[in-house]
């Protein structure tokens, strides 16, 4: 079984993962969305994931999906070794130096590692971070508490437990020999070998407005987790509890 990640050209039985490409999608969309309702005109800078994870190359097409059709150009692109902060933070860097300050209107950053490098080159640039709509993934406790103060304005939540679950129901079938149960795969991917019967969990937009009912709610960030210290009163406006 082919967890989270696609083990690409081998022979699999099953992959158990969040539809990626719809990772991608959302973020793109929500960037557009909340670039369109600011009046915003211009170009997006691109931080994506490493180049060697299949994951980054699917969010990447989602991305590119929405974003190519939109009013919006690209002005730089990056692909993130190793997807570190670092690393983010200095493509981002050199993003403002080639670009300028009024060169772009937003960020699509491909995780929350790689928003939290990109808002630390905006911020050691002089640039208010909450000026320009950035995206990030994996509803990190930082990016949860920059989102709720407006420095990252969206993420994208994938729920770990019924990920987990799926998996350990696809291998007690494998081990007993029997098929999954029914209705769990729903869908088939190519791994550059064969279509691989797969199981593809949908994620979740997360900005500001939803926190509550998705983090909180599920568990995955405890109130008491997220409103520490200056987080508090944002906290309280976002009616988290």
């Amino acid at each position: 079984v082919s967890y989270d990640r696609l083990i690409t050209d081998a022979d699999i039985d099953y992959y158990i993962s969040f539809d990626n490409v719809e990772v991608g999608r959302l973020q793109g969309e929500s960037l557009v969305k909340k670039l369109d309702e600011d009046g915003a005109k211009g170009s997006i800078v691109m931080i994506h994931g490493a180049p060697t994870d299949n994951n980054a190359t699917l969010f990447k097409k989602g991305a590119h999906s929405v974003i190519d059709d939109s009013s919006f150009k690209v002005a730089k692109e990056y692909d993130t070794p190793d997807w570190s902060p670092d690393k983010a933070q200095q493509e981002m860097e050199q993003a403002i130096t080639a670009v300028g300050d009024g060169g772009f209107v937003g960020v699509y950053a491909a995780n929350d590692g790689t928003a939290g490098g990109a808002i630390a080159a905006m911020k050691s640039a002089g640039i208010d971070p909450k000026t320009r709509p950035t995206t990030g993934q994996d509803a990190e406790l930082a990016a949860i508490q920059r989102i709720l103060v407006g420095e990252q304005y969206m993420t994208v939540y994938k729920a770990i437990k019924p990920e987990a679950e799926a998996a350990a129901e696809l291998a007690v079938a494998l081990v007993q020999d029997k098929k999954p149960p029914s209705g769990l795969v729903n869908d088939k991917v190519d791994n550059g070998m064969e279509q691989v019967p797969s199981v593809l969990l949908k994620p979740v937009a997360v900005t500001k407005d939803n926190v509550q009912d998705t983090i909180v709610k599920d568990g995955f960030w405890k109130a008491s987790e997220i409103c520490t210290g200056k987080y508090a009163s944002a906290c309280k406006q976002a009616g988290i509890e």
